[in-house]
């Protein structure tokens, strides 16, 4: 397996994380040595926090049936006397104005049900993750952005917006990708309203791990060349 421990090491050196990257896994079965969630939390995305603070478990479907637009984007299917939460939901944020019923269709969702996911610290990874996600501020996560770029595996359409989970199959299937978060998740993970996610597939995340290294050197000496062009050209 891949040595995680080293790109995620690459990843936080290159960005200055104040958080860890996160490695998420969908798997049919559990993981050997890894131990269940126990508890409950009120989003898939709740997860991300605990796992951001260092702790490495996997969960089944029921424990993601509290978020009904959560076990949409997983796929997971709600039980039948849990079943009409989604609408009821989807019913609040219409009317809400928040979305449009029209916009569901179109929300990316897991091509099919996981048996277990898989969440841990990325260098603490006990399984290759199927996504890897990053949090930081904005002109550090862009350094992210440009790394995807420049290793070729930069989604089509990179910023997506609510709900933030849809960004973990988005990746999967068209690469590494933004999102700007969304209130729900900003309240279940603690993530700042000066903070982004950048989700990259983790078939991926060696390579731009490299890459971000580059990118990163590169930025420090382009930030040197354009505070000496603005100090010398700029007249305000």
């Amino acid at each position: 397996m891949t040595d995680y421990r080293t790109v995620e090491q690459q990843l936080s050196a290159a960005l200055g994380l104040q958080r860890r990257p996160v490695a998420v896994a969908f798997r049919p079965t559990p993981p050997p040595g890894v131990p269940k969630f126990a508890g409950t939390e009120p989003s898939g995305c709740s997860f991300w926090r605990l796992a951001m603070s260092e702790r490495t478990f996997y969960t089944v479907p029921a424990d993601h049936h509290n978020c009904p637009i959560g076990s949409y984007t997983h796929n997971i299917p709600l039980p039948p006397e849990r079943a009409p939460e989604l609408g009821q939901t989807l019913a609040l944020m219409t009317e809400l104005g928040y979305l449009r019923m029209e916009e569901v269709p179109g929300i990316p969702r897991l091509p099919q049900p996981p048996g277990v996911v898989i969440y841990a610290p990325l260098a603490d990874s006990p399984v290759d993750p199927d996504v890897v996600l990053v949090a930081g501020r904005p002109g550090r996560v862009m350094l992210l952005q440009e790394a995807a770029l420049r290793a070729g595996v930069a989604a089509p359409a990179p910023l997506l917006g609510r709900p933030t989970c849809m960004a973990l199959p988005a990746s999967l299937a068209q690469g590494v990708i933004a999102s700007t978060g969304c209130v729900g998740n900003r309240v279940y993970t603690d993530l700042g309203e000066d903070e982004l996610y950048v989700m990259i597939p983790g078939k991926d995340v060696t390579r731009v791990a490299a890459e971000a290294q580059t990118i990163a050197a590169a930025n420090l000496k382009l930030s040197e060349y354009h505070r000496g062009r603005r100090q010398a050209l700029a007249t305000e």
